[in-house]
């Protein structure tokens, strides 16, 4: 079950603010604590408030903190943008998002206004938006102004938008339409969006779309001179009153508003009568132009009468006014508690809200982005603090690492190396790390030291292990950083910045040893795609894995897949899909497969099977139309270590993407190994992995 939607416009002034007010109010019958969050706001005037995020606050009393429902102002995110920090925005988004998650049982995130220029660009932002909090769409389009093919088109393209970046979109609402294409509409749209997605057209509304006497005060200013307790009037025409009476009485239209020259005395007290005889239309309000008041007389014959229209006294001239009039639009404010309560009842009339609250309730998020990934393993490390071991002292990208670490407060570190020439490597590279949660042993000097010689000893022995030879191999960094592991000195450790792959895991083989039912150790890489996160294995270890062993690394990998939150899919990859090749590589392939189902059952695997087929949903369909993992595949298996360290570092380096790992798998304890050429990123990563897969054990 999801615990959030994400409403999502196409355009402005689509009516996403109704939209919203409706879903709210729904869940508000559902569940006790529901939220309201918006990742871009857009402020009014001089900084004021996002009036609609206030708006759903206060009619709605939501016991949340006003700065504590965004992220970002819309001109802060250009900023960001423009500086080509975009990682940085999604992540502070994920991160202020997830607060509230963990204080309600639902959240209601609504994407971003069209306000100005860029709407392309912020269409894509709310895709982006939505794809990494992993959250189903409800898309909201506009028909206002529109033929019904425009609608149609309008909506299905936002809806590929959508699609393409694999978010999936659980309810269209075509919002605004004219009451006589509503039933075409709904008969084209019906026949176009996919069986799954829910539609609802709603159609105009003057009392929702058309703004108040009060709304055209606060966009024009100006002076109020009567008919305050009126400002609620709806506003539906507006006419200039430029001609005598007689003529003029012929143009007036239900709920008007009159704009003329404030020295037009004869068409405010005309205007005044209008509204009190029962044979001419309600009256709205008048706008008095070019900084003229009526004159005395005028002024106090409206003094004298019981109820007077409001009457708004503006310093600019006719045709402007009527212009700055034509493009008021009408926001739904808690001010306005009557619009909103409108809101809330053409919501629940025009949407199916029984078939919207199952969609909820059954929807489960697929895949998971690289930017939601890197946030869960953070907190997931944070959940239980582990002693991870780092035994390259002597590397600055270590070091550099572990002050990141410290300071996030991640894990306690120990680190191998002399304590002189570690903080006098810390003093050059002018870091700093809270002393309390880190230490520096030399293996040699330790006080461990002699008791591992002695249980390395002991373990060995029957190897043809020495006590001399011991004591050397304890010297070594990577078999004293194994020892503290073995020992429960330490929950994990990650080395291999400096030294070789065979020389970080080889302590590891010796003691460490593989869990009840593994025989070979195998590694993953968490290859951080652009729009989601897959698992390579095993691009590190085996160089030629047998059938049995690559059936083997497939299960791991499920497994490992599955214990960082990412739904196995199993491709178990070849230079052939389904039965179409022969030959001794790809006969292996398929072997493995079959022996991963026999003992695997509950897991979706598909082998052998090409890249192209395994990821791309198209390919996939073509190739093996009947597969459940074709085209959707989330581990991949490759066949030997040739094609899968190759294959991994070309996706790296041709895609951008993080590639976090190598993750060792099928030991007792954690140990994981660095490439030499990692980065302090990659350093970071493993070691919130290696300090997650302590707290699995």
């Amino acid at each position: 079950m999801t615990k959030t939607v994400f409403i999502a416009s196409a355009e402005p002034y689509s009516g996403k603010s109704l939209v919203t007010l409706g879903l709210v109010n729904m869940l508000l019958s559902k569940a006790q604590k529901v939220g309201y969050f918006k990742p871009v706001i857009t402020p009014g005037p001089d900084d004021k408030h996002d009036a609609h995020l206030d708006t759903v606050l206060r009619h709605f009393q939501l016991p949340l903190a006003y700065e504590d429902t965004f992220a970002y102002t819309g001109p802060e995110v250009l900023r960001l943008i423009e500086t080509e920090r975009q990682g940085e925005m999604i992540d502070t988004i994920i991160r202020r998002y997830k607060q509230l998650e963990e204080q309600h049982d639902f959240i209601v995130v609504e994407g971003t206004d069209f306000v100005g220029q860029g709407t392309a660009f912020k269409f894509d932002l709310n895709v982006t938006i939505a794809k990494n909090l992993g959250e189903p769409v409800l898309l909201v389009v506009s028909g206002e102004g529109k033929t019904t093919a425009q609608i149609i088109s309008n909506t299905l393209t936002a809806l590929r938008g959508f699609e393409a970046r694999e978010v999936q979109v659980l309810t269209v609402v075509a919002n605004k339409v004219h009451p006589g294409q509503v039933a075409d509409v709904q008969e084209l749209l019906r026949a176009q969006l996919p069986a799954e997605v829910i539609l609802s057209v709603i159609p105009e509304d003057k009392a929702l779309l058309n703004p108040t006497m009060q709304e055209i005060h606060k966009a024009l200013g100006g002076r109020l001179l009567f008919g305050e307790e009126l400002l609620g009037n709806q506003v539906d025409n507006f006419v200039t009153g430029a001609m005598n009476v007689p003529n003029f009485l012929n143009y007036l239209k239900e709920n008007v508003v009159i704009v003329t020259p404030g020295d037009r005395g004869d068409i405010v007290i005309c205007a005044v009568q209008a509204n009190l005889s029962a044979s001419y239309p309600k009256v709205a309000g008048v706008v008095l132009t070019a900084g003229w008041e009526p004159e005395e007389p005028i002024l106090r014959l409206l003094r004298g009468l019981q109820t007077v229209i409001p009457i708004l006294a503006v310093p600019t001239g006719t045709f402007e006014t009527s212009a700055r009039l034509a493009a008021v639009k009408s926001r739904i404010s808690a001010d306005n508690p009557k619009k909103v309560q409108l809101a809330i009842r053409t919501f629940e009339r025009y949407v199916d809200v029984p078939a919207l609250a199952q969609q909820l309730t059954t929807f489960q998020a697929e895949g998971i982005t690289p930017h939601m990934f890197q946030y869960r393993l953070m907190q997931w490390a944070k959940r239980q603090r582990r002693h991870i071991v780092l035994p390259e002292g002597n590397d600055d990208r270590i070091l550099r690492a572990a002050a990141q670490l410290l300071h996030q407060n991640i894990v306690d570190l120990t680190i191998l190396g002399t304590t002189e020439e570690v903080l006098a490597s810390v003093k050059r590279l002018g870091l700093s790390w809270p002393t309390d949660h880190v230490r520096i042993i030399d293996p040699v000097h330790s006080e461990f030291y002699d008791d591992y010689v002695n249980t390395f000893y002991e373990l060995r022995k029957d190897k043809g292990v020495n006590e001399d030879m011991a004591r050397d191999l304890l010297r070594d960094v990577s078999y004293f950083g194994s020892m503290m592991v073995y020992k429960g000195h330490a929950d994990g450790m990650v080395s291999g910045a400096v030294h070789t792959t065979q020389h970080t895991i080889r302590p590891a083989l010796q003691f460490i040893k593989t869990k009840p039912g593994v025989s070979v150790v195998s590694s993953v890489f968490f290859m951080c795609l652009p729009d989601r996160v897959a698992v390579f294995g095993d691009c590190a270890v085996n160089p030629n894995p047998t059938a049995e062993q690559l059936a083997e690394i497939a299960i791991s990998s499920a497994e490992s897949s599955r214990a960082f939150g990412i739904e196995p899919r199993v491709a178990m990859l070849s230079y052939s899909s389904g039965t179409s090749g022969a030959g001794a590589d790809v006969d292996k392939v398929r072997q493995a497969t079959e022996l991963v189902r026999r003992k695997r059952p509950d897991l979706k695997v598909e082998g052998p099977i090409q890249y192209d087929a395994a990821v791309d949903p198209l390919v996939g369909r073509q190739k093996l139309p009947d597969s459940e993992v074709a085209g959707q595949a989330s581990v991949l298996i490759f066949p030997d270590l040739n094609t899968g360290n190759n294959t991994y570092k070309a996706v790296q380096r041709e895609t951008g993407a993080l590639a976090i790992g190598p993750v060792l798998q099928g030991l007792n304890k954690p140990v994981n190994d660095l490439s030499r050429g990692c980065t302090v990123d990659d350093v970071f990563n493993t070691v919130v992995i290696t300090a997650i897969q302590s707290q699995q054990q």
